[in-house]
Parts: structure tokens; C-alpha cells; sequence
């Protein structure tokens, strides 16, 4: 799997969900940080990580779509 660009991932999430950055960011580094404690393989995480954020702020009512 190519190498991810997490500034990448963090800014498309923030412009989906209308949600700043900075708290796109923090979501996104804990979820990551979560998967990276049980993972034995690391090549999805960041698609993991992602998604858990997506789904983090739609259950926040941040997403207005």
C-alpha cells in the first residue's frame, strides 16, 4: 500500500464534514493511536483511522450532508 499523507486525509475529512482541522486532526491521531496499540499489521490502519473519524463525526452531528 502506498504511504499515506495524513495532512492529506485530515484536510479532506475537515472539508466533508464542514469540521476544523485542528479537531479533525486530534480525532484522527487518537483513532490511529487506537489501532496502533492492537495492530500486528499496520498497512490499513490509516483507511481505519479514517473511517472511525467519518463515522465519529457523523454520530456528533458535525457532518451536515
Amino acid at each position: 500500500m502506498p504511504q499515506v499523507d495524513a495532512a492529506q486525509i485530515v484536510h479532506s475529512i475537515a472539508e466533508e464534514t464542514h469540521t476544523p482541522e485542528e479537531t479533525v486532526a486530534r480525532i484522527y491521531a487518537d483513532a490511529l493511536d487506537q489501532y496502533r496499540a492492537d495492530a500486528r499489521i499496520h498497512d490499513y490502519l490509516p483507511l481505519f483511522a479514517a473511517r472511525k473519524v467519518r463515522a465519529t463525526l457523523r454520530q456528533n452531528g458535525t457532518d451536515t450532508h
